[in-house]
């Protein structure tokens, strides 16, 4: 589902010559996203790992064929693929392969295959001998946020051979930082290390402190221990292992403390990739860690819980090799959340189109995915108070393969929050489950509104559901606060899709896997929220923002979830 053709395809034009190569170019950026300071060219006999995104074979098959599992009615409906089935969507054809292996013979490079599908293949060289072969400018940059320079480039090109066979290189022009910044917890109110769970939803409170208890009165969430072992629920949000560790101890302090009626000495599995780890010191929690796993454990009672910790800290090689993880283990999680992204446009149109076809795969193996649709209202990422009003969708919440969550607050009535993350992509076009509903929204939309012409009205909107996210108790190392952020909204959903997994199984059914259509056509399974205003966290009120309306709207989707009713649908 690429919204612009391949700009190779789109540059044809652009043909350079460098020595005896013909290169069209491939890929280009005016100058660095903000936050990133030039330090001068990188050494010529630095060495780079660039990895080749190679073009799938039927990547427009695979889609189809995932939105006609995923559509209630459909025959095909919860027919989840095998890996080897996705494997004849995604491997490239015998035309790339050779284009490939003749390009990379002829100079000399060694490669190596990268994914299971045999789609991405990872080459070693030299900088001067990139800046050659793809016209690039690989250049030393520095970020506040980066424990480390980095090495990008500004423009990159392609061999014309590889021209319709290369679909990115990266690292090249995505400057990613390296955690998800729409979603980084901020501190409420810290609470007394014996602080009092509310039996439910305490609206006395002055914060509305939220608890296991208070969702599962607030969404009619069972509280039944799960018994389906193949039912696994996968904590994605250790993306980033320097900021997704988490505290076993916290979480078994969480559980103790807010759901007596559970095991306190629940374990879950680790799995890790590119050198992660989840170190257990008490220098090493983050709230952010503590969150997912307290609030995934807590809501989905008893399911098997597995963590994903990723090393390094590059957000894009992060994310990819997470897509080839889910689509290449042999017995993969039915649900994972993931708390980490950036600004769409800092990935740039080749790498996270990439990156969603992987989840695209992934999704077709009947894993629902879900994604924090992050903590800036309309202004990406995050917003500083400065930058108000500017209408930036942030990746992966915008890719149509996953499911984004928002946040809601308050209960008479639930309204959205305003640092809750949506709005529209400009990279993806509007997949066929949500254009009706985005079409109602578009409808009521005043001729005036003062976002016309700042979003792209014919593109992917998000978020496509929301749940409270405001004010989580939670335990960090020993001490009880309070957090926020669609961060904590998502996990709370990945939870109740597992708990309705672990009823289709105990009746021999699929589980969900992917959800955004059977979602969309289930409506009425959500309580509707009609108020809110996504201007920011510290952006002021009267910033350009969307309004939440009946229906679907950019803050809260189609609303929050009753789980009983979605029970009941996806039972049918």
């Amino acid at each position: 589902m690429r919204f612009l053709s391949s700009l190779a395809k789109l540059l044809t034009a652009n043909l350079v010559s460098a020595g005896s190569l013909r290169l069209i170019l491939h890929e280009h950026r005016a100058q660095p996203p903000s936050g990133f300071t030039n330090h001068g060219p990188a050494a010529e006999n630095h060495t780079l790992t660039l990895r080749f995104g190679l073009t799938s074979n039927n990547i427009s098959g695979l889609e189809e064929k995932l939105l006609s599992i995923a559509t209630p009615g459909s025959r095909d409906f919860r027919r989840w693929l095998s890996q080897d089935e996705i494997k004849t969507f995604m491997a490239p054809s015998s035309d790339t392969l050779n284009a490939f292996s003749s390009f990379t013979s002829t100079h000399g490079l060694n490669t190596s295959i990268v994914s299971p599908h045999g789609d991405w293949v990872a080459v070693t060289l030299p900088v001067w001998q990139a800046n050659t072969l793809f016209r690039a400018t690989y250049t030393n940059y520095t970020n506040p946020e980066l424990p480390t320079p980095i090495i990008r480039t500004l423009s990159i090109s392609l061999p014309i051979e590889l021209a319709g066979h290369v679909d990115v290189i990266h690292p090249s022009t995505a400057f990613a930082t390296p955690k998800f910044r729409p979603i980084s917890s901020f501190k409420s109110k810290v609470f007394k290390r014996d602080a009092i769970a509310p039996a439910d939803c305490n609206t006395s409170d002055s914060i509305n402190a939220i608890t296991p208890a208070c969702l599962q009165a607030l969404y009619n969430i069972p509280t039944a221990l799960a018994t389906q072992k193949n039912n696994t629920l996968h904590n994605g949000y250790g993306i980033l292992g320097s900021m997704g560790f988490n505290c076993r101890s916290s979480a078994q302090a969480f559980i103790k403390q807010f759901r007596p009626d559970l095991p306190s000495n629940q374990t879950f599995r680790t799995f890790a990739i590119d050198g992660g780890t989840n170190p257990q010191g008490p220098e090493d929690g983050r709230e952010e860690g503590n969150l997912d796993v307290e609030y995934t454990a807590g809501i989905a009672s008893g399911v098997p819980l597995q963590f994903l910790t990723v090393g390094g800290s590059d957000l894009p090689t992060a994310l990819l090799d997470t897509t080839t993880f889910l689509s290449g283990v042999e017995d993969p999680p039915t649900v994972v959340t993931t708390s980490y992204g950036d600004n769409e446009s800092v990935f740039g149109i080749t790498l996270a189109t990439k990156i969603c076809e992987g989840y695209a795969a992934a999704s077709a193996r009947g894993i629902s995915i879900l994604f924090a649709s992050g903590d800036g209202g309309v202004n990406g990422g995050f917003d500083n108070g400065v930058d108000c009003g500017i209408f930036v969708p942030v990746f992966p919440a915008s890719c149509p393969w996953v499911t984004a969550v928002g946040s809601t607050v308050g209960f008479n009535p639930e309204v959205a929050v305003d640092f809750s993350g949506g709005g529209f992509s400009n990279l993806f076009p509007t997949p066929s489950y949500q254009q009706s509903a985005v079409a109602q929204f578009l409808k009521v939309l005043p001729s005036n509104f003062p976002g016309n012409g700042k979003f792209n009205q014919t593109s992917r909107a998000y978020p496509d559901l929301s749940i409270q996210g405001q004010n989580f108790l939670i335990n960090w190392i020993g001490e009880v606060g309070a957090v926020g952020g669609t961060s904590a909204s998502s996990p709370v959903v990945a939870a109740i899709v597992s708990l309705i997994n672990e009823e289709l199984l105990a009746t021999g059914k699929p589980v969900l896997g992917f959800l955004n259509p059977f979602l969309y056509t289930n409506p009425s399974a959500f309580n509707d929220i009609k108020i809110g205003h996504n201007s920011g966290l510290a952006c002021p009120a009267s910033s350009d923002a969307f309004d939440a309306v009946p229906g679907w709207d950019p803050l809260s989707g189609l609303g929050t979830p009753n789980y009983q009713d979605l029970l009941a649908a996806a039972l049918v």
